[in-house]
């Protein structure tokens, strides 16, 4: 299991600070990297799936116990997808006697959406006249 602390977008060590959009700043390097990670755990529907299962389950965990059956894989399998999510900072996990729970960081979703969202009202740069 890896120890491995990754950076939560949007806050610093102080505490919460503002995170600009896609759309009102470039994003730097490191904001690029640890969103890559991110998208990139998103991107496979089992991934998806597993985030979507644990983020709606009532009481905010599920046990590991409940997720596998729902998929036509191994259980190492699974593990190997939450480890992803784990790693990407969308979910937490807490092992009780033999069974692992997970919960969503909605720390994470949070600054994605914020970061995905166009401020109200605002065109797109450079979109004038373009309608979706």
């Amino acid at each position: 299991m890896s120890k491995q602390e990754l950076p939560v977008i949007g806050q610093s060590a102080t505490g919460p600070e503002c995170c600009p959009g896609l759309l009102t700043a470039p994003l730097d390097e490191e904001q690029a990297v640890v969103l890559a990670r991110v998208f990139k755990a998103l991107g496979d529907p089992v991934r998806l799936r597993l985030l979507s299962m644990i983020a709606s389950r009532a009481g905010g965990e599920v046990c590991v116990c409940d997720l596998t059956p729902a998929f036509d894989l191994s259980q190492p399998t699974i593990s190997h997808h939450l480890k992803l999510l784990r790693e990407a900072g969308l979910i937490a996990s807490e092992r009780r006697g033999t069974w692992v729970y997970y919960r969503l960081l909605p720390e994470m979703t949070d600054t994605l959406a914020g970061i995905l969202t166009r401020p109200s009202g605002e065109p797109l740069p450079g979109a004038a006249g373009i309608t979706a």
